[in-house]
């Protein structure tokens, strides 16, 4: 049987999304090929207090430089493509790509391609403030794919950026936080959101498709998943 492709993950924005891509990858990996087997994978973790510090400073110089570090590290140990495990810190992404000579599969592409495959054109965003207010991200989805993309009011944006960096990327799901999540999902809804994505990896920690009214897009299963189709192509 031919081997599978080594996935070079760059991990640790947070660890607690980190560890669903990695079981998400290996799940789907089994599921597919049966038996006892397993993606082939390379994880470079990053030290998560690093890299919330630098965004909340603004150094994205710094950051990118991070970035770029750890995937010419993960193409010396044998990658054959990258995955960044974190929408927020796409907003590298081209630089990254640029950086190495290996494939960079960016996670708003197969979310888009989903997304459009069920027939929405209209989408709500959840996710950081930077990938919330910043083009990086939107700007994507709508140039390359023609979604318009709504993102919650600066009130409830402020509240989805707290709890995503306060509690979820330290592992903390609060009831509270979830209500509130399903009051910014209605809202998105009430002004005509068809879906929702659920633009950072930790909010599938917090909310699932019993929370919302209209269908759940979740970044981190849908970029793990795709993935594991690009390792078996």
């Amino acid at each position: 049987m031919k081997q599978s492709k080594l996935i070079g993950l760059i991990g640790g924005m947070s660890w607690e999304s980190s560890a669903e891509y990695y079981r998400i990858v290996n799940r789907e990996m089994r599921a597919r090929l049966g038996g006892a087997h397993s993606a082939r994978s390379l994880m470079l973790s990053v030290d998560f207090a690093n890299i919330e510090r630098l965004q909340h400073e603004g150094d994205w110089a710094a950051l990118t430089a991070e970035m770029i570090a750890a995937a010419r590290a993960l193409e010396r140990g044998g990658a054959d493509f990258l995955v960044i495990c974190t929408n927020t810190m796409h907003r590298t992404a081209d630089d990254v790509a640029a950086s190495v000579g290996i494939p960079l599969l960016h996670i708003a592409d197969p979310t888009a391609e989903r997304i459009k495959a069920a027939g929405h054109s209209r989408i709500g965003l959840l996710g950081t403030a930077f990938t919330m207010e910043q083009d990086f991200y939107k700007g994507r989805l709508n140039e390359r794919f023609g979604l318009d993309v709504l993102v919650p009011g600066a009130a409830d944006r402020a509240v989805v950026h707290e709890i995503i960096y306060k509690e979820l990327v330290v592992g903390e799901v609060r009831s509270a936080s979830r209500d509130a999540y399903r009051r910014v999902i209605a809202n998105l809804v009430a002004r005509g959101a068809q879906a929702i994505i659920l633009g950072c990896t930790e909010i599938m920690l917090l909310v699932t498709e019993d929370d919302s009214a209209v269908p759940l897009f979740d970044t981190t299963t849908i970029h793990a998943t795709a993935a594991v189709d690009l390792a078996l192509s």
